[in-house]
């Protein structure tokens, strides 16, 4: 079985408010959660991992590749390409986890609250004895580019003024968790989702729409913002993905239903040019790489 298309479908919970209570700390001064449970997973079914309001995080049948990538990839998870090192189980065995945070930990300007990876870093270290270290190292990378010179931008990357911050405070006070995914076909409001041949989000920076570029197979390696563009945009993209790029095998139990592909549609840097106005130039940069000197498998508590 292939593995699952890592844009952990993180829906990213824009909170509010303050820490409100002292975070508790390691012996060495790490901020810890106040209580987490660790378990493997025996359902099996779709991941999740969710950064909720009130200090909250929930973690459903993931790898600890994919809580790595969350954990040190702020705001955004972690490609792939940016982790080395590291036991064939990370990729493998699968865990459940909920934690809570003391307070309610505020957002920062592109994702989850700062606070909360710097929490799931420690259950890292103290549960899974995981350690890393970051080089940094001269890589092949794509930089997003204008197209055009007048800077007209294509029909599907329109700029919004949707606050994200907003929607969730709203939903926060009407009961709090996250907001139900998005009917098939129907754009996210503020996040985003991916598929094989299929981009949809709704209200997303230039720093998230280049880290979900970068996780895309047709791409699979650091892309940099030279757009210039600031604020939020929803955007759509949509085309025909190399043969190697497609997961294989069969879909999970109870995974959504892949959208249809169109065989004779544009490449994904063709619709990046017809259908945002962008373009991605091939070029070369200095890239951080997590290197995994060493981890344990847990036990469940």
């Amino acid at each position: 079985m292939s593995k699952p298309l890592l844009t952990i479908a993180l829906a990213f919970v824009l909170v509010s408010g303050s820490l409100g209570a002292q975070a508790p700390q390691s012996a060495d001064g790490r901020p810890t959660f106040e209580a987490a449970s660790v378990k493997r997973n025996k359902e099996g079914g779709p991941f999740s991992l969710f950064f909720q309001p009130g200090g909250r995080f929930r973690a459903v049948n993931v790898t600890a590749k994919m809580l790595i990538s969350s954990a040190y990839g702020t705001p955004q998870p972690l490609p792939e390409f940016q982790i080395a090192g590291g036991p064939k189980w990370l990729d493998t065995d699968r865990f459940d986890i909920v934690a809570k945070a003391a307070g309610d930990p505020q957002p920062g300007p592109n994702g989850p609250p700062p606070a909360m990876f710097e929490m799931l870093r420690s259950l890292l270290t103290d549960r899974f004895h995981l350690k890393v270290h970051f080089e940094v190292k001269d890589t092949p990378v794509f930089a997003l580019m204008l197209l055009r010179p007048d800077g007209r931008l294509g029909t599907q990357f329109r700029q919004t003024d949707v606050d994200c911050g907003a929607v969730m405070r709203a939903a926060r006070e009407r009961g709090g968790g996250p907001p139900p995914p998005p009917s098939p076909g129907e754009r996210p409001k503020c996040g985003a989702r991916m598929f094989p041949g299929n981009l949809s989000a709704g209200a997303q920076t230039l720093t998230q729409i280049v880290n979900g570029l970068a996780r895309l197979r047709d791409v699979n390696r650091q892309v940099i913002d030279r757009t210039g563009l600031a604020g939020a945009y929803d955007v759509d993209l949509t085309w025909t993905p190399d043969a190697g790029s497609l997961p294989q095998g069969d879909r999970p139990p109870g995974a959504p239903a892949l959208p249809p592909i169109d065989p004779n549609g544009p490449s994904l840097f063709t619709a990046i040019q017809e259908q945002w106005g962008l373009k991605l130039e091939p070029t070369r940069a200095p890239v951080n790489t997590l290197v995994i000197d060493g981890v344990d498998e847990p036990s469940d508590d």
